[in-house]
Formats: structure tokens, sequence, C-alpha cells
């Protein structure tokens, strides 16, 4: 059996996105950004009383988002020192949910802050590439870190016996959001986080 692997998400996981977005659509866009309870749905409304905007008119903003304001996102506390404590017993690679064409920016994005395990892309639900990333690394026990509880659910479906930990990170949003029906735990510290992590590689037995 070859080593246990931790598949980590990165927006409001390892960075901050959100907050971020937010103040960069008032400044750029005349645009406010109030999300209430995780979800993007009527979350960007324009100031002139008009209707919000919805999926369609939202995708190009957050694309600009990361295409321009990258370097706008900050490290959430400790998560970086958490990832490289356990890489010591566990593979660690990063699945983000972004356009193909922004893997080499978010990887140098997160190298900048001390985090330098591959990147993967993603759009959609996260289970499929979560199953190919097992059948790539055959681990003994893997372990999932995701803020959506979709992608738990979509894990839940494909890799059962994967340990899925809800982490919501940015403390704006966490206590807005309940804990995903589908994760093992909820755990928005990475101090908290990271041994909890280790517990459950070093224990070696699946969900």
């Amino acid at each position: 059996m070859n080593r246990p692997l931790v598949i980590c998400d990165c927006d409001e996981v390892l960075l901050h996105m959100v907050s971020h977005f937010g103040d960069w659509l008032d400044e750029a866009h005349d645009l406010d950004f109030v999300l209430e309870g995780g979800n993007f749905i009527d979350a960007v409304r324009p100031r002139d009383g008009s209707p919000p905007l919805q999926g369609e008119e939202i995708w190009p903003l957050l694309n600009g988002f990361f295409d321009t304001e990258m370097h706008r996102q900050t490290i959430v506390p400790g998560a970086s020192e958490a990832l490289v404590s356990i890489s010591e017993y566990a593979e660690v690679v990063i699945l983000t949910n972004l356009q193909d064409e922004f893997r080499t920016a978010r990887a140098k994005q997160l190298r900048r802050f001390g985090i330098e395990f591959p990147v993967h892309t993603n759009q959609g639900g996260k289970g499929d590439k979560v199953e190919q990333l097992l059948a790539d690394h055959d681990p003994s026990v893997a372990l999932f870190v995701d803020d959506l509880g979709v992608h738990h659910e979509s894990v839940a479906r494909t890799a059962p016996g994967v340990w899925r930990l809800h982490m919501i990170a940015e403390p704006s949003l966490a206590p807005n959001v309940p804990p995903a029906d589908h994760a093992h735990a909820r755990i928005d510290d990475w101090h908290e986080a990271r041994h909890w992590i280790i517990d459950r590689i070093t224990e070696g037995e699946s969900a």
C-alpha cells in the first residue's frame, strides 16, 4: 500500500477569498456582496435596486477576480504550517474548483505562502476527481477537506471510504453555515484540524 493521501480544497480552507472578492466588487464594479448561508444566490446586488445577479452573470465576475486579483488573497492562519506537518504522514494534493487555465497561477500563489504541493483543478462536483486521484495514488487511507457541503456529498457518493472534513476558515461565513451532512466532522481551525487529520491517518482505517 502507498502512503495516505490528503486532498485539500483552497478557497476558504487555505486562502481567504470571499472577503477579498467582496472588496473588489465594491471597488471595481460598484456592487454589494452580501453572502448569507454560504450561497452565492442573491449575494451580488446592484446598488440601483436592480435584482441580484444570477449565475450566468456571476461566473464572469469570479473568473475576472481570479484572472487579475489573486494577489489580494491572504493565507488562513495556521494553514501552511498544518499542511507541512501533515505531509510528514501523508501525500498532500490541492484540489481547487477553478478553470484549468488558472492551475499554474494557483500553484504559484500557494507557493508564496509556503504551500508547495501538487495542484489539481476541477469543475463541478469533486467526487469524480477524487476517485481519479485515488486510482492514481492507491493510498492506504484518504482524507478530503472542503468548505462546501455539495462536494462532501459528491465524494461520499463516489468514494465513501474517504474521510471527509468540513472546514470553513472564513470567520464571517462559518457561523452562518451548518455542518455538511455528508462530512464526518466539522472543524474550522487548522490547529485542531491538523490533529484530527493526523489521527485519522495514523489509525490507518478507511471511513
